[in-house]
């Protein structure tokens, strides 16, 4: 099992926390931390937010919502192990050929250490603000998937889809495995099908909701089944509220219940460890992580 810190550009977005933050993940023994993203927010929305019952973000507009890439490409160089994870970058908002570019070379700088967390995005007013379409998103998604695995895969490629298209074309330096591992977000039907498809990795978020993430994994390895795949390529993290301190419950068995569940990594809410953050981190390490690995 891996251990994973969330929400953390915006748990610690300045310089001198974000180091204190990664440096004290890192010798704790966490394996990655995931950065969020919304490039803006809009004063009043009527879009619902999906994790959550009451169908808003409990964050406000004024939270610092640092970018994920620049933020995660600070952290990697402060740091040498630590795994570095959009979660999640909105795929349908960007270029995907700058943002092959731009992925591959975090990559290369941080020694491979980068994963790319995606989702399809549930703000249609951010998406106008941005000027991109909101509709048929998870189409575009997969095309703009397929266009940055093929400038990754090779020198002279060439992709023809309904939202990019070009012919001919190199992107260096490539990713350092290769490519960038995807991990797709999101509790939908279409979500699971596009993990089971294009994914090296699956995170079904649960938020403050009752989504059933059990049912979300069987469902995921009966679509890798039916592509072609086998399920234990497709890695999956998810939460484990159990495991937090604070929680009353044992941590050990929460985890072991989530291993025998098919979860590969899980993900913790930094905002259970602000009271004391290097003293709590180091903890979590010595009585979770340490026995977990050993």
């Amino acid at each position: 099992m891996k251990f994973c810190l969330h929400f953390a550009n915006t748990t610690y977005p300045g310089p001198q926390d974000a180091k204190r933050l990664a440096l004290a993940a890192e010798a704790a023994g966490f394996e990655s931390v995931v950065a969020i993203e919304h490039v803006v927010i809009p004063t009043n929305y009527s879009s619902r937010y999906p994790y959550s019952e009451s169908g808003r973000m409990s964050s406000g507009i004024d939270t610092p919502r640092p970018d994920p890439l620049a933020w995660l490409t600070y952290v990697g160089a402060l740091t040498s192990r630590l795994k570095l994870i959009t979660g999640v970058l909105v795929l349908p908002q960007r270029n995907p050929l700058v943002l092959a570019k731009h992925l591959a070379t975090i990559d290369h700088l941080t020694g491979g250490r980068l994963e790319l967390g995606i989702g399809v995005g549930w703000l249609r007013e951010e998406f106008e603000a941005l000027g991109v379409p909101f509709e048929r998103r998870g189409a575009r998604t997969n095309d703009y998937i397929q266009a940055m695995q093929a400038l990754w895969d090779s020198n002279d490629a060439s992709y023809q889809g309904e939202f990019v298209s070009f012919h001919g074309m190199s992107c260096n330096p490539k990713p350092m495995n290769g490519r960038v591992p995807i991990i797709v977000g999101g509790n939908s039907k279409p979500a699971i099908r596009r993990a089971a498809q294009f994914g090296n990795g699956y995170f079904p978020a649960t938020g403050e909701t009752s989504f059933n993430v059990a049912d979300a994994i069987k469902a995921l390895q009966q679509e890798a089944r039916a592509v072609g795949r086998d399920p234990k390529e497709i890695k999956v993290m998810t939460g484990c509220p159990d495991a937090l301190p604070g929680s009353g419950k044992d941590p050990l068995t929460a985890v072991a219940a989530k291993t025998d569940a098919g979860v590969d990594r899980v993900v913790l809410p930094l905002s259970a460890f602000e009271a004391d953050l290097e003293t709590m981190l180091a903890e979590f390490g010595e009585n979770v992580i340490a026995h977990v690995d050993g």
